[in-house]
């Protein structure tokens, strides 16, 4: 994750992706569920603030989740009030289901989305949004728990959110700071390839969005936030954790059998320096020493303790012999999966083969050092024994480790030629559309928008879980002022 404190400016015009004639380069997706209260307010506070302060065309979803009050009613009257706004009906319950029913069928280069109460001060959506819309980044998130927040929340709420995101931490390797801030953003490209993996409906949505956002290794950036807690919060906070944590166990068991389709998720979006056929330049060479040094020295260890258990009731050669054998084969599969990033049970069989082939010649090391120490010394002590073991595993480590990344695992990229101009995810030049000046050439995904038409008016839906609704969106396009560093919201009474 890249973590981006510089100031965030919004890009001259010529480096927005580029658009049809009236479709707005922002949608910003408000998901609702019996809000009749705090729906009108919100919507025109985030109107006012957005014609005065965003400088491209906008528009402003609401996702009504299956109310049962007024909100559909009030919902419809904002739409046909305020240019931009439009209604989105869902039958079922679900932040999450929600935003992805929306965001699948929004044709806006930028989406976003953020909670009714407003807690989050809008002064930090331009920020939010600008490296999306120069393509900088793929994601971004407003944090309450950077160093730069200012945030005003009861010590229960905060002992949540923090504990909640250390679990993320520890468990899934999260590096980012904050998953539940209702305020976050994606780019459209980005979300047509994450949001069919994404199976949580509900308040887990976000952070298995970010997760496996993370995992891909696709940019995510933060803004540190302004942020007031809403003492009227319909949130139920057990019953939210317990769904958390559950989302949790299943996305920490995904990523650690290597059920997930990451690796198409790499590099799909953008020109990455990585991928650049330079001569002389090893590919991950420092962080796979790391990772083998680790996985070597563990190995050692339980190496170490299934030889001593074997020589209890076997010779040295025959303990020898086991513990390395055992100690092979989980050598190879940390290796296959931490080392090498190697997910799936694709070529398993063949990478165990190759495996015993290098432990053959780790046997015939140990071996070797065993014979040459019985024969000089007649009968010498365990821990002699243990000194010349640990001497010779250290030769065989290093040329394990040559063996294994010129032979068992090569570098996949190498392996197609190189990661060149021509990558895999990029389009034929000839079917591909000229960019306008200035903006790079975005590469093609293998999913396509739902398709949508549009229309004019709020209507109620009712659709399944797993598609969007065959109605489109109405949307103005405006002429806005540009944005003041002096700026403030003059409806935030904060």
């Amino acid at each position: 994750m890249r973590t981006d404190s510089s100031p965030a400016t919004l890009p001259a015009r010529e480096h927005l992706p580029a658009t049809d004639a009236g479709t707005p380069v922002l949608d910003v997706v408000i998901p609702v569920h019996n809000e009749e209260k705090d729906l009108r307010p919100c919507v025109r506070r985030l109107h006012e603030h957005l014609t005065r302060t965003f400088p491209y065309a906008f528009r402003i979803t609401i996702a009504d989740n299956a109310s049962t009050d007024s909100t559909p009613l009030v919902a419809a009257r904002l739409a046909a009030e305020l240019p931009g706004v439009t209604g989105f009906r869902l039958e079922q319950k679900g932040r999450g289901r929600a935003l992805g029913t929306v965001w699948s069928a929004s044709e806006a280069p930028v989406l976003a989305y953020m909670d009714v109460d407003l807690s989050t001060d809008l002064n930090a959506l331009l920020p939010l949004v600008a490296p999306l819309i120069s393509g900088h980044s793929d994601l971004a998130i407003g944090s309450r728990l950077a160093r730069a927040s200012r945030v005003v929340r009861g010590p229960k709420r905060e002992f949540i959110s923090r504990a909640y995101n250390l679990i993320l931490r520890g468990s899934l390797q999260a590096r980012f700071s904050d998953a539940q801030c209702g305020f976050k953003a994606i780019r459209r490209d980005v979300a047509q390839v994450l949001l069919p993996l994404v199976e949580d409906t509900g308040w887990f949505f976000d952070t298995e969005l970010l997760v496996l956002a993370e995992r891909a290794g696709l940019r995510i950036h933060e803004v540190p936030v302004d942020w007031v807690d809403d003492p009227d919060s319909t949130v139920h906070i057990v019953c939210t954790a317990t769904d958390d944590l559950k989302g949790v166990w299943r996305v920490g068991r995904a990523l650690a059998t290597g059920s997930l389709p990451l690796d198409r998720l790499t590099r799909p979006f953008g020109d990455d320096p990585r991928d650049r056929d330079i001569q002389d330049v090893p590919r991950g060479l420092a962080r796979q020493l790391v990772g083998f040094c680790v996985v070597g020295g563990l190995s050692t260890l339980f190496y170490l303790l299934l030889y001593s258990g074997f020589r209890q009731f076997a010779g040295s050669q025959t303990a020898n012999a086991l513990a390395l054998l055992v100690s092979a084969v989980a050598n190879t599969a940390a290796n296959r999966r931490l080392t090498f990033g190697v997910r799936g049970r694709g070529g398993a069989v063949r990478h165990q083969a190759q495996g015993l082939v290098v432990f053959a010649i780790g046997l015939a090391l140990t071996s070797g050092s065993l014979a040459a120490l019985n024969a000089a010394g007649g009968s010498p002590a365990h821990s002699t024994e243990l000194a010349v073991l640990i001497a010779a595993n250290l030769a065989a480590t290093v040329l394990r480790f040559l063996l294994f990344r010129a032979w068992v695992f090569p570098d996949r990229g190498a392996e197609r030629g190189g990661a060149t101009a021509t990558a895999p995810h990029a389009p034929a030049a000839s079917h591909a559309p000229a960019a306008p000046t200035g903006v790079p050439a975005v590469p093609a995904v293998p999913y396509r928008p739902v398709p949508h038409q549009p229309y004019t008016s709020y209507q109620t839906t009712q659709i399944r879980a797993d598609e969007a609704a065959d109605t489109g969106w109405r949307d103005a396009t405006m002429r806005l002022q540009p944005v003041h560093p002096d700026d403030t919201d003059p409806g935030d009474l904060r």
